[in-house]
């Protein structure tokens, strides 16, 4: 194999902004040896493109891709429909699938994923036990399947292994949830342990701490977990979602989730809150005061109903935010980027409201703080710049061709791509020096099949 392996990119994104015409050398193994302007022998890839870092998905529940745009009419018999009896229709699924079952979806969702410019994922993961709730003698045999399949096409995986043992607040388990549950906090601990010698056999697997909720454990269960952080692993935690959630916290509790979690616990930028809905305004204020990052994931929470995040007023505050797929009711992150901003504008009516500097495009603000605060959900130490020497050669393609994008001055390229273009602007995804190739269909459709849920 050739040692040195030279590339020539029409356009490189670093943090600081566009650079013309790049040569980026990488070794045998994808890694970064060199970036110059000038290059002194024949190029073997003349990529026609611009090269950006790969997107941070920071919320993935992978099984729930098989259900995708199948929970869209109401239930005989039902008024109305909403998140909790789409809740009914996941946990239906959630009791189906089994190890191989989940190692062939996962694989499909993370090429997909790759094939839309995701390199990294967050998988949120709480399917724990087999269909009776029983443990495998592999503690983190489900998690070591989502480990595989991210091995199979190359994809960046921070696994969190996700605590949950009670039903609601107060409230034991319902036996729906069986394969979710860790009895105690040394089961988890256990669960965690275990788990983190399956990442240790992938190179770009880490593991991460989480919580399904708050009115999934108790509170001497979440301190427990939270004080298990000893070494700053990123901790991911379901918030303020649903609007029954706050009521309930506010019964049971007597107060609203996230000011109960900043009251009573250390709340720092090692906590990543996903959704963070409905909060009022001096827990948007607090919980930016805390350099928490949020995750928040447009297509799904439109999908269910959530509602829209105040991010406006979060982001005024100085608060960091970072997207992710959730359901995978929608996997581009261009689109999840574009509606983050749409929801805010039509909340407030006005056009480019998140961004406080009038020199400053709204596609660089989206695409530069959700990768910044994506990397910190994933465990990941951000670098000086997105490519450099030592790092490996991983990030997207953008087509330079796009009719919209002949004649665009390079500030304004991630403001088109964000606001005008889709999967189709994409060239390709490089992995370690390597472009991604989509697997092949076969097995996740027979696993389709075989699940019977799609009729």
């Amino acid at each position: 194999m050739k040692n040195q392996v030279y590339w020539k990119f029409g356009k490189i994104l670093q943090r600081d902004g566009w650079s013309d015409e790049q040569f980026i050398t990488t070794d045998s193994t994808g890694v970064i040896t060199n970036i110059s302007k000038r290059l002194e022998c024949d190029v073997d890839h003349k990529v026609n493109g611009m090269l950006i870092p790969g997107f941070q998905n920071a919320h993935s529940h992978s099984f729930q891709y098989a259900m995708a745009g199948l929970a869209e009419c109401i239930g005989q018999g039902k008024e109305h429909d909403d998140f909790w009896s789409w809740r009914e229709s996941m946990y239906h699924l959630a009791l189906k699938i089994n190890p191989e079952q989940l190692q062939v979806l996962a694989t499909q969702l993370y090429s997909e994923m790759l094939d839309h410019g995701i390199t990294q994922v967050a998988e949120f993961h709480y399917l724990h036990h087999d269909k009776d709730g029983k443990q495998f003698q592999n503690l983190a045999e489900m998690g070591e399947r989502l480990i595989a399949a991210a091995s199979a096409v190359g994809m960046g995986i921070t696994l969190i292994p996700i605590f949950y043992s009670k039903g609601g607040f107060g409230r034991g388990p319902g036996p729906e949830q069986r394969r979710f549950i860790c009895a105690t906090v040394n089961d988890y601990k256990k669960l965690c342990e275990v788990s983190q010698l399956s990442c240790a056999h992938y190179k770009r697997a880490k593991l991460g701490l989480g919580v399904h909720s708050l009115r999934a454990a108790s509170e001497d269960q979440i301190r427990d977990i939270v004080d298990m952080n000893t070494d700053g692993r990123p901790i991911h935690l379901h918030i303020a979602e649903q609007q029954k959630e706050v009521t309930d916290c506010l019964e049971y509790y007597s107060k609203r989730p996230v000011r109960w979690l900043i009251d009573n616990f250390d709340v720092n930028s090692n906590f990543h809150l996903v959704h963070a809905t409905h909060m009022d305004t001096s827990e948007v204020n607090q919980l930016a005061a805390t350099g928490a990052g949020v995750v928040l994931c447009p297509s799904t929470e439109g999908n269910l109903g959530d509602g829209l995040f105040p991010l406006k007023t979060f982001a005024e505050a100085g608060g960091s935010y970072s997207i992710g797929s959730d359901s995978h009711i929608g996997l581009s992150p261009l689109e999840e980027l574009r509606w983050l901003d749409y929801g805010q504008r039509l909340i407030e009516k006005k056009r480019n409201i998140l961004c406080r500097d009038q020199g400053l495009e709204s596609g660089e603000l989206l695409f530069h703080q959700t990768y910044k605060t994506g990397t910190r959900a994933m465990g990941k130490t951000g670098t000086e710049n997105y490519f450099e020497v030592g790092s490996e050669l991983t990030g997207v393609v953008i087509k330079d061709e796009l009719p919209l994008l002949q004649a665009t001055s390079s500030k304004k390229i991630l403001s088109t791509l964000i606001y005008s273009y889709g999967k189709e602007a994409l060239k390709g995804t490089l992995v370690a020096g390597a472009w991604h190739n989509s697997v092949e269909t076969a097995a996740f459709k027979n696993l389709l099949g075989e699940l019977k849920n799609r009729f």
